[in-house]
């Protein structure tokens, strides 16, 4: 079984790679090199490793509005993780000793890190989807027959007295989603998450059920980013993802620029958005024109010169950008680097897209297919997807 041992520069090398494969979610960027900052005088280290299927475990992450949750800080990011884990063990009269991602991305790649880090734990080295996903159906662990998503806990980041925390029991994961998304929007937008256990009641159902190597992928990357005495090019940091995940990896937008950012907060704590990349910092001198849309996580990628989309989800639509030699989200604090929100335009620094083939246990695992298709629906898409259902 092939294990690692992180320490604090680990983990930020996990939140770099995280970030460019979360294609566009799994929290914000800037955020993780927040909390990071709090963690520096941590002592210790945190193993990540295969799962053993004989550790009880549960998916650990932050839950909602990565623009809700600009700038979530350490204190806020334990006080969740910590009051969903409280909330988990007690309704289940059960404890854990490892803990799993729900998705790869900057925020929710490194939850589990710290929680296991501070409880000394460990972390399963894989996640439940290869990328970050809007919803909780969109997930491996959603399509086991054995792995069920119930109980789930729902925490607020307070402390003390002004703790809150929901225990959710239902028959499928869509339903915990809709409940869950509830949940959070009551605690303002983000709380923690814990679900889908792993104990001996279920034979330990985790076993099987997650995309293994994605922590260490991630790694990888992050480390090849940090290291660079200069950015990368696009094509070079393609090549590298490829490498690293066995996934094919495309750039298919190179050094265009953000000249337009629609955004808003649905009620189920999503951000919903629109992202505009024209190959001229003035769209008015661009001859070429993408549009980019998301729920959270980017899921569709049109450029105006094709009738078809250059990207659909599963597929992963990861940022890069050879101006700052890093990755970013979705999260209005990461693309403003990218778009000046004040003046509406381009700060001129430059942005590629790196498309990521999907991971084959994603796109077979039973339903996820189904789900990304409705996600696709809720934002005008109904063409065909990359894989079939």
């Amino acid at each position: 079984m092939t294990s690692a041992v992180f320490d604090q520069e680990d983990l930020l090398c996990v939140a770099i790679g995280a970030a460019l494969l979360g294609s566009g979610g799994g929290g914000s960027f800037q955020d993780a090199l927040n909390v990071l900052q709090g963690i520096a005088d941590w002592p210790g280290s945190v193993t990540v490793q295969g799962y053993d299927g004989q550790t009880n475990a549960c998916m650990l992450a932050m839950m909602g509005s990565p623009d809700a949750a600009v700038g979530l800080t350490l204190d806020n990011v334990r006080g969740s993780y910590n009051n969903a884990l409280s909330a988990l063990s007690s309704s289940m009269n059960n404890s854990f000793g490892c803990l799993i991602p729900g998705e790869v991305g900057a925020i929710n790649s490194l939850v589990p890190l710290l929680a296991a880090w501070e409880k000394q734990w460990w972390v399963v080295d894989g996640d439940g989807a290869g990328r970050a996903v809007p919803e909780l159906p969109q997930t491996t662990f959603a399509g086991s027959l054995n792995l069920a998503a119930s109980p789930c806990a729902v925490a607020n980041d307070k402390s003390a007295a002004q703790v809150e925390s929901a225990i959710i029991n239902a028959n499928s994961a869509e339903r915990v989603e809709t409940l869950a998304g509830s949940v959070v929007a009551e605690f303002g937008s983000f709380a923690g998450i814990a679900l889908w256990p792993s104990t001996q009641a279920n034979a330990f159902a985790l076993t099987g059920n997650y995309i293994a190597g994605t922590l260490l992928q991630a790694h990888q990357l992050g480390q090849l980013l940090n290291d660079a005495a200069v950015p990368l090019s696009s094509s070079a940091v393609a090549e590298a993802i490829e490498k690293a995940t066995q996934r094919t990896a495309t750039v298919v937008v190179e050094n265009y620029y953000i000249t337009a950012v629609q955004q808003a907060t649905d009620q189920s704590s999503l951000d919903a958005g629109v992202v505009r990349l024209d190959n001229a910092p003035d769209p008015a001198n661009s001859t070429a024109t993408c549009y980019l849309y998301n729920l959270n996580e980017s899921l569709l990628l049109y450029s105006t010169a094709s009738t078809s989309p250059l990207v659909v989800a599963p597929d992963s639509i990861c940022y890069y950008s050879e101006s700052t030699g890093m990755p970013f989200s979705n999260a209005t604090n990461d693309l403003a680097d990218y778009y000046d929100f004040t003046t509406a335009q381009s700060t001129g620094a430059t942005v590629s897209i790196i498309k990521v083939q999907a991971d084959k246990k994603l796109y077979q695992t039973p339903g996820v297919m189904a789900s990304f298709a409705g996600l696709l629906q809720q934002i005008g898409y109904a063409g065909q997807l990359p894989y079939s259902m």
